[in-house]
Parts: structure tokens; sequence; C-alpha cells
């Protein structure tokens, strides 16, 4: 009871200084309102982009690690790919030899991509499509979502027929005047591909990543007509090899070690001899990101710390004034019993009170920062961020109100009382 009676009479306190003097009290918060917005605003804007950036990369797949030729994150130094270049694409011959042995991975599967496509249909075309050969399993990699039809068969893809998945997008603008393009016949390359499904609309990544609407997908075996590509040659289109983990394989740390040796294996590598290919994981690709998040997070802390500092000197200011405007009261509560702590806690309570309106001014900033067009970019104030203002306002009423505080309950009642 004591604990609530404290709470309201610091309320009805910090209300009363905030009403006597707006205009002292307002400049005087100004500086918590500007420290809170600036840290709050800069981790918001710095979690939205982390998680819009993640999302990008949700084309990957999850749970997946990819074999290929290239890294992900590129290598050290200026020539780094020079290294790189000289080492042999990824072979149809090792993705057999992958999908018999790999003990770790759930599913295996090879594909190879091949940009700046135009598709046509009738008298009507799109270009710039990414044209995918894809293996047995792939839907399973990239989860491939279909809204008409279906995935492509065993069958489709062990013949290599030409049926084809087509994007959203690709089937909008090569069959605008009908519901379903099931069934129909579109021309890559002047062959004809009979389509069996059409993907569900993704719309566009932060990014701008790769997007299943823009795409299409044959079976690889048809993907090898049009394109050499898969034994293996330096000079021949590139293939990857998709594998997706198991969910108890914690960081897939055993399927990705059962990978690097099979592969030694198959490439004949010496024990003394680097990998000549590359294990990538999706997740690589943002955290080479984070650092920058991490310069700018620390950067909203410097900034809004500055802003702070100056608001705790303003409330402290507000405090002493308080404790000086209120000394004969606080002089006859002592007299009427009570004691120190209360006296204490009373103040330390207001200075609180006054610093959280501060945060909670700036917290509200921030909210209408996030109504704010950006684009693609989704900017939400999460609840973590929301509990972290609060808490830092808090603590910077806290701190601002210790001396104050302290200097009211060390006060002599006899003298408080004849103060005027």
């Amino acid at each position: 009871m004591l604990t609530i009676r404290l709470i309201f009479e610091s309320l009805g306190f910090a209300w009363k200084a905030l009403k006597s003097n707006i205009l002292r009290t307002v400049l005087s918060l100004l500086g918590v309102t500007i420290g809170i917005f600036s840290i709050i605003a800069v981790l918001t804007l710095v979690d939205s982009l982390e998680k819009n950036i993640r999302e990008s990369f949700n084309f990957l797949g999850s749970n997946v690690v990819y074999v290929g030729k290239w890294p992900f994150t590129g290598g050290n130094g200026r020539d780094w790919w020079k290294d790189y270049i000289k080492r042999p694409n990824v072979s149809y011959a090792e993705y057999k030899f992958l999908k018999a042995n790999m003990k770790k991975a759930e599913t295996v599967s090879i594909y190879a991509d091949r940009g700046g496509m135009t598709i046509k249909a009738g008298n009507n075309g799109i270009s710039q499509i990414n044209l995918t050969g894809a293996d047995l399993d792939y839907d399973k990699i990239f989860e491939i979502n279909i809204e008409q039809g279906r995935y492509l068969t065993n069958d489709e893809i062990e013949a290599g027929r030409n049926v084809v998945i087509i994007g959203y997008e690709v089937a909008k603008a090569l069959f605008p005047n009908t519901d379903s393009p099931m069934g129909q016949t579109i021309k890559i390359k002047n062959l004809k591909f009979s389509i069996v499904g059409v993907t569900v609309r993704e719309g566009e990544s932060f990014l701008g990543t790769p997007s299943k609407d823009y795409g299409v997908i044959i079976p690889y075996d048809a993907f090898r007509k049009l394109y050499q590509t898969g034994t293996g040659r330096w000079y021949e289109l590139g293939s990857d090899i998709g594998l997706k983990g198991y969910a108890d394989d914690i960081g897939l740390v055993e399927m990705e070690n059962e990978a690097r040796g099979l592969m030694r294996v198959k490439r004949g590598l010496k024990p003394i001899m680097k990998d000549n290919f590359a294990l990538n994981r999706p997740e690589a690709i943002a955290n080479a990101i984070s650092g920058v998040f991490d310069v700018l997070s620390i950067a909203g802390w410097i900034i809004g710390g500055f802003s702070m500092l100056v608001g705790g000197f303003g409330i402290a200011n507000i405090m002493f004034v308080s404790v000086k405007e209120r000394t004969s009261i606080i002089g006859l509560q002592k007299s009427l019993g009570a004691q120190n702590y209360f006296i204490l806690f009373q103040f330390l309570f207001e200075s609180i009170f006054l610093s959280l309106i501060g945060g909670l001014a700036g917290l509200f900033l921030v909210w209408l920062l996030t109504l704010a067009p950006f684009g693609s970019l989704q900017v939400v104030l999460s609840v973590k961020n929301i509990v972290l203002g609060i808490g830092v306002s808090s603590s910077i009423g806290l701190i601002a109100g210790i001396i104050p505080a302290a200097m009211a309950a060390r006060l002599d009642p006899v003298i408080a009382i004849r103060a005027n």
C-alpha cells in the first residue's frame, strides 16, 4: 500500500511540475525525447533493415547448404576471384555421387540457372526472365509454392521432357486474357514447352533479389538440351547442388562435413590440398552485412547518448528546483513521522516519471516514423525496442534524481519547516 501511495503522490508532484512551468519542463525533457528518439529510431531502422534483408534471401531456402564453384561472399583481397575461376564447375556425376552416398542430407538436388531469357507465347513475350533447369526435389530445396497445376513429375525430369512451371508475372504477361494458362505452350529458344504449373505470387523483395514471379522452371535434362552444363568443364554453364539437412542436425555441421569429405574424395584431393569447391549457406550473405548494422547501432547510441546526457542534467535541474520549492512540505512530512526512505522514493519516482514522459514522447515520434513510406522497406517498432526505450528513459530519470532525492531525504525537519 505504501508503494502505491508513493507512486500516486509522485505522479501528482510530477504533473504539478509539468503544469507549473510547461516551457521550462518541456525544454528540460527535450533532451530525453531526442535521445530516446535517436537511439530507438536507429535500432528500429537497423532491425527492420536486417529483417527485410534476411527475408530477401528467402528465395535461397532454409536449412540448406549449396555446393558450387563460387563462394557467396567472395574472398579476401582485390584479386580473390583468380583462385576461384580456375576451379571446375560442379558436375552431374558429382551430384549422382553425393545423392548415392550422402547420409546426413534429407534432400540432394542439382540445378542450373540462365538469366536474361526472353519467353514467348503467340504474339506476347516477356524478357529478363530467369530460366532454371531443376532436377528431382528442387522444390523441396527452394520451397516452390504452386498456385495452379503441379510440380514436375519424376518421369518428366528423368526423360527431360519439354514441360515448364512459370512464374506469376510470366503467366500474366504471356496470357493476359485467361485465368489459367494450364496446358498452353510457350517458346524458350524456339523450343515449345507445355505449361504444367504456375507459382504463387511473391511480390518484390527489399533488395530486388530474384523472384519466382519472373522465373520459369524446366527439367534439368531439358535445360541441358539448350545449354551445355553439368559435366564439370570450366567453360560450360555452371550448376550447383543443393543439400537440405535434417532438423536435428544443429548448424548443419554433420551434413557440411560429410559433403566436404565426399567432394574431396570424388575430386581426388590429397589431405594437404585446399578445397576446389565452395560450401555456401544463405545466412552467410546476411551475416556479411551484419557488421554494417553493428556500426549503425553504435552510432545511434553515441548520438542518443549525448542527448540523454543533456536530458539527464535537465531533469536533475527540475528536481533541485522541486526540492527547493517543497522544502517546507518535506519538513512537515518529516515532523509527522515520514521516514527518510519515503522522501527519497517520492522524489526518485517523480524524477523517473518526468523522464518517462520524455521517453514516451520519443517513442511516439519513432512510431510516427514507422508510418512514413519507405518503398519496399517495412519499418516496424518492435516490443523489444519499446521496452528498451522505456528502460533507458527510466534509468536516466533514476540517475538524475538520486542526488536531489538524497538531499531532500537528509533535510532536518525543523530547519526545513522554517524555510520559505
